[in-house]
């Protein structure tokens, strides 16, 4: 017999005090822009979000996630010192933003990357790439394949630090999923981000402090990241995130006129995605979501699990359009192997198919000895109990 079991959602979201708006009628002043629900991975605002754009200091995320997947294999250290080059050094004297390192120096891989992160040093940026490949040009090398690794289809890399190069080149899409890259698979490194100063204790002169040049980490938001960045070509551009309520939001913007329209403009973005949309979870990796009934098992019931996260983003008043139903044909006869499949965990939106994903068994079940599958075969022609 075919079973269905409904599931209950948890909201992990408060509700807000603002008024909806739907996407046809929302929009902020940028040229391109995207705003993405993390856990969900659902898109919840785009504008022109494949158009090609000069990323400008962006660029420094990647450089920073080629750092952390070293220092996550081992193959680099944080207490790892490089010395500086003059090419390194000239940065710091050409008027671009600067970590101020001097030549000869050696500086440790943490401060280089609080140099990149917080002072948006591009001096810091060359000397990390040539203290890691050699060269810088041998770095971007390292920083485009890696891109091509995440599926950012319309990204090439041509320096470290995002000055002026023709052939340095993204869309908001690409930069989006580096974003979430980073904080997926660098949690603890990724805090360097929120971090609201730097002080360096230079050699050889008074310590220089310079504080984030992230606008967003001095509002009211719960903004925790990410990189802003500036080309005269392209203009101001901003890739933020912030956490409220255990829920994230990634957006993404390029092409905003001016400092105070990057800040305004991208807090109204992140707002907005909070206000109007629900995050509902709907199964927790390796998590007992349900129990199904079991025949001729030592047990009754076995608990079922999904192996992966799930969560879907709804405009907010539209929750209950959301279902999530459980099918096996059951009960399901014993014995049952950790992980065997079944049956289905079937999602709809407006009764439309959404997604389906197999549902595992949480635990064994073993068979019952033939005494007690004779009484209970028994018992059920009898009586029709089960």
């Amino acid at each position: 017999m075919i079973k269905f079991i409904k599931l209950n959602f948890l909201i992990f979201c408060c509700s807000l005090l603002f008024s909806s708006q739907t996407n046809a009628e929302f929009d902020i002043k940028a040229r391109t822009a995207i705003l993405q629900d993390y856990l969900s991975g659902e898109i919840l605002y785009e504008k022109n979000p494949d158009q090609s754009i000069y990323p400008a200091s962006m660029t420094k995320i990647m450089t920073t996630i080629v750092a952390f997947d070293l220092l996550e294999r081992g193959e680099l250290k944080l207490d790892e010192k490089f010395i500086i080059s003059e090419n390194a050094w000239r940065l710091s004297a050409s008027g671009y933003s600067s970590m101020f390192i001097m030549v000869d120096d050696e500086v440790s891989v943490e401060n280089l990357l609080k140099g990149i992160i917080i002072a948006s040093g591009n001096d810091a940026c060359v000397a990390l790439a040539e203290g890691i490949a050699g060269t810088e040009e041998e770095f971007a090398i390292m920083m485009t394949s890696k891109a091509i690794e995440l599926g950012m289809e319309n990204t090439n890399f041509a320096n470290s630090s995002g000055i002026n190069h023709v052939d340095n080149n993204s869309t908001v899409r690409d930069i989006m999923i580096m974003s979430n890259y980073l904080i997926k698979t660098h949690p603890d490194y990724y805090k360097y981000f929120k971090e609201k100063e730097f002080t360096w204790y230079r050699t050889g002169g008074d310590p220089i402090k310079q504080g984030n040049r992230n606008p967003l980490l001095y509002k009211n938001l719960g903004a925790d990241g990410i990189k802003t960045g500036y080309l005269a070509v392209e203009k101001y551009s901003l890739a933020s995130s912030i956490m409220k309520n255990k829920r994230r939001l990634i957006a993404v913007g390029s092409g905003f006129e001016t400092k105070n329209s990057r800040s305004r403009e991208s807090a109204k973005l992140l707002t907005w995605g909070m206000t109007n949309f629900n995050l509902i979870e709907i199964a927790k990796a390796d998590t007992p979501i349900a129990q199904v009934d079991v025949w001729l098992g030592n047990k009754p019931f076995v608990d079922v699990y999904i192996n992966e996260n799930i969560y879907k983003t709804v405009p907010k008043s539209r929750k209950k359009l959301l279902k999530a139903t459980l099918t096996y044909n059951g009960p399901v006869q014993a014995p049952i192997k950790k992980d065997d499949i079944i049956g289905k965990l079937k999602i709809t939106y407006k009764d439309e198919f959404i997604n389906e994903y197999d549902l595992l068994a949480f635990t064994n079940v073993k068979r019952l000895n033939i005494f007690s599958r004779l009484m209970k075969s028994l018992n059920y022609l009898i009586w029709g109990d089960v």
